[in-house]
């Protein structure tokens, strides 16, 4: 006989718990959304690791200094990934006012951990599943991938990472942009066709790795 399996806790349910007491309901929505919010926050902000970082981290200390402020009807990603669209729109406010580091150079520098011989942001993935390469070719096509998208309006980067990385709903990222539904499809139908276009000399060989 077979069994179900278990319906997983949703993460309104779990917030309701924090807000009662319940500290490892609060552990439970960092381990389930931690990568997925760095790996947003790490891409829209060029790959600035320890930026990324920072944005995470402040992204969850928020969430508990206004737990309170929850209500039980919102959706926790929107809440959540709106906290931390705003930090990485503070992050890039801040960088502005420094030359942007080139995209082929080390990151050790850069960001202060180590002595400039650091991978490249091709070379890194906030994701490590990502990191195993079917051929040597991988890590040129990720590097083209990163740069394409790093080079996208602001505002269509942000709408492509919330939905490719993050998984969210157009909806929702609407709510967190604050912007149409309908304005949001187009800032991703035209996220793509500008990285089509960019990565139009690896058609063939992405069709070949099918």
């Amino acid at each position: 006989m077979s069994t179900s399996a278990r319906p997983e806790v949703t993460d309104e349910a779990l917030m309701i718990r924090y807000q009662r007491g319940d500290g490892t309901a609060f552990a439970q929505l960092v381990r389930r959304h931690q990568s997925p919010l760095y790996n947003f926050a790490y891409r829209q902000l060029g790959g600035a690791t320890q930026a990324a970082e920072d944005v995470v981290q402040d992204a969850f200390v928020r969430v508990v200094q206004n737990a309170a402020d929850f209500k039980h009807e919102a959706r926790f990603t929107t809440w959540l990934y709106t906290i931390a669209r705003n930090l990485c729109i503070d992050q890039m406010r801040k960088r502005a006012l420094r030359r942007h580091p080139s995209l082929d150079e080390a990151r050790g520098d850069a960001q202060g951990d180590g002595d400039g011989n650091g991978p490249t942001l091709g070379e890194q993935t906030a994701d490590n599943r990502a990191n195993v390469e079917r051929d040597a070719g991988g890590t040129e096509i990720k590097q083209r991938i990163a740069k394409a998208v790093e080079g996208l309006p602001d505002d269509q980067r942000e709408v492509f990472l919330m939905r490719e990385l993050a998984n969210l709903p157009f909806k929702e990222i609407a709510e967190i942009t604050g912007v149409p539904e309908n304005t949001v499809k187009s800032r991703m139908r035209y996220a793509l066709e500008r990285l089509q276009d960019a990565l139009s000399e690896y058609e063939e060989y992405a069709r070949a790795l099918r």
